[in-house]
């Protein structure tokens, strides 16, 4: 197999402060074991991470921006999910 073909990955750290992890970048990778230690070679080099995750693109689904409307906007209407929507009895302060 050569590096032309091999898959895409997309790369995930989660930083010594952070607790959630974030994409940064993607690279090619023979395997999830190559993946992994090009990741830590490229994208941690100043010991910015605690973890990394590496997710073979083609297992990803992404939403299509053509998709906003028909998933997005249902939420409008459903207004009880917006903390204005209840109204706090005076005898509560501190919420």
């Amino acid at each position: 197999m050569n590096n032309k073909s091999w898959p895409l990955w997309e790369v995930f750290i989660r930083s010594k402060n952070g607790l959630s992890h974030k994409h940064v970048g993607s690279l090619h990778a023979a395997d999830e074991e190559m993946a992994l230690e090009n990741a830590r070679d490229v994208y941690t080099r100043r010991g910015e991470g605690a973890s990394i995750w590496v997710v073979e693109s083609k297992h990803i689904k992404a939403s299509s921006p053509d998709q906003n409307e028909s998933l997005f906007d249902p939420a409008e209407d459903k207004t009880y999910r917006h903390p204005t929507f209840y109204h706090l009895p005076d005898e509560v302060k501190h919420l």
